[in-house]
């Protein structure tokens, strides 16, 4: 901005304390308190004007202030240059360019041209009168801003005739305005990291920044100088070598770029498709994109060009190239390894290294992959799963021996099981005996003896020999005897169980030594 024009007096003690007192800008600003920019241009003014100290400092007010401040000829326009404006302001947004070096261009195309301080005084003038958005000088395939639309699209199912609202995703660069938009069901994070995906697709390439609202699915906590990154939008920026820089909360200038889209999303796509029926998300983005064509196409109205014509000059030779292969959607998740050395994810159970029973563990799992890391390791990989109560077992994950790892065996387990009485004990070892490796009922035989803290050992040992009886060797048929006292009533024709440790169906006591 221009400097505030000060008396000159003031302006007089300026170039004495920098002359004669030999002083920083920054002092000197302190000192006569103005800013700093003020004292620059003031220097900068008496070098324009070819002035020498002390010689000036005889001068009077009024030669002194016409020498700083000449006033521009009417004739000017006519003798001089006049930049173009808008390739200035198109040029800025390049990186490293300046107001400085674009002026030296000029000087140097025009050497009787304006001088530096008119220059920029008449650039801010200029970009004054733009559009707010249109104002921002953002660098060449800087920054890509993200949001949803206030306004949602309806899309009818042909059978039940019900009304879905599709929510509308908008992504816009920051140099161009070129602008994204599509229809998903949802702005959960499935949808959220698919659209990401997609833009970047569309742009060709990804920009340096991500400027996301506060959107829950893309930021897992809000704050004003460290938000904490959802895990997989953050896995998503690592993926395409991206920086993610949410907007501030109540800072409505950090993402005045994604709101401008929304805005002319919602009156050149959505308020033209207002009367449209659509009947499936397919046909709704088919529509989107047509008119998101128009809408890139349509010049502007206070700069020469359009949108994808500015992209093609300045975004598209500055963003970054996209990965070989597209993100492939992963989730993270908090597990703890128990002590069969398996973790739980959505409700199968994985093998990683028998090593970390009890250590806490971060598991990404995506479609077809889960994979576990520890403290920022991966230590174990396996396909995905979607059997409920199985398991995945590594044969190199496992113990060299059953008993090599400090406190739990199967042996151990059975012994605890035969103090709350036989049919436990059975239980607990038909459970072992059916698993491919042992280790792998450890989990629902150490939730069966701990129903006996919430139901008592004599009702532990009753549900359990019921369940014997039925065939029912589960920790979810043991705790539904309980739950519904089923333990407490008689079978009918109920037969006298055989619990004898030896049983011709399981590997017997001498199998774990």
């Amino acid at each position: 901005m221009p400097a505030v024009r000060l008396s000159v007096r003031k302006i007089r003690e300026v170039l004495r304390l920098k002359f004669d007192g030999g002083l920083t800008n920054r002092r000197i600003a302190r000192s006569c308190h103005i800013s700093r920019p003020s004292v620059a241009d003031y220097l900068l003014r008496f070098e324009e004007a070819g002035l020498v100290w002390p010689a000036a400092a005889t001068l009077d007010d009024a030669s002194l202030e016409r020498k700083l401040f000449p006033p521009a000829p009417a004739a000017s326009t006519t003798q001089r240059a006049v930049p173009d404006w808008s390739h200035v302001h198109r040029e800025l947004r390049g990186k490293s360019v300046t107001l400085t070096l674009l002026w030296h261009e000029y000087k140097s195309a025009h050497p009787e041209g304006y001088q530096y301080s008119w220059f920029c005084d008449q650039y801010r003038a200029w970009a004054g009168k733009l559009d707010v958005v249109m104002r921002h000088e953002h660098r060449a395939g800087e920054k890509l801003f993200v949001d949803y639309a206030g306004q949602t699209a309806e899309v009818v199912d042909r059978r039940t005739g019900e009304i879905r609202q599709a929510q509308i995703f908008v992504a816009v660069l920051g140099g161009s305005n070129y602008t994204y938009a599509e229809a998903t069901w949802t702005q959960q994070l499935p949808d959220w990291i698919g659209s990401h995906v997609r833009a970047f697709e569309f742009l060709g390439g990804s920009s340096e920044i991500l400027v996301p609202d506060n959107l829950r699915s893309g930021v897992s906590k809000a704050h004003r100088y460290e938000p904490d990154l959802n895990p997989t939008y953050a896995d998503l920026a690592k993926h395409y070598g991206v920086a993610v820089l949410p907007a501030r909360v109540r800072k409505p200038r950090d993402k005045a770029k994604a709101e401008a889209g929304v805005l002319l999303v919602e009156r050149w796509i959505l308020a033209v498709l207002r009367h449209r029926t659509f009947f499936s998300l397919a046909e709704l983005n088919q529509e989107i994109a047509r008119l998101l064509e128009r809408l890139n196409t349509r010049p502007f109205k206070k700069l020469p060009g359009t949108r994808r014509e500015l992209f093609e000059q300045l975004d598209r030779p500055a963003l970054q190239p996209l990965p070989v292969q597209a993100y492939e959607f992963a989730e993270w998740k908090k597990v703890r390894v128990n002590i069969d050395y398996h973790v739980e994810v959505d409700g199968h159970y994985y093998s990683v290294p028998y090593q970390l029973v009890r250590k806490p563990l971060q598991a990404r799992f995506s479609a077809r992959t889960v994979e576990c890391f520890h403290k920022g390791q991966r230590v174990a990989s396996h396909l995905r799963s979607h059997l409920k109560g199985r398991h995945t077992t590594v044969p190199e994950h496992m113990p060299t021996s059953h008993r090599s790892y400090a406190e739990w065996s199967p042996q151990r387990l059975i012994a605890w099981a035969e103090k709350t009485g036989p049919a436990t004990a059975t239980l607990v070892r038909t459970i072992l005996e059916r698993r491919a490796h042992p280790q792998q009922g450890f989990r629902s035989a150490l939730g069966i003896m701990r129903l006996g803290k919430s139901f008592g050992e004599e009702r532990l040992e009753a549900a359990c020999r019921r369940a014997l009886t039925l065939g029912a060797c589960s920790y979810k048929s043991i705790d539904s005897i309980l739950r519904q006292g089923l333990d407490r009533k008689a079978l009918p024709e109920q037969q006298e169980l055989e619990l004898s440790i030896e049983h011709d169906n399981l590997r017997g006591s001498n199998y774990y030594h």
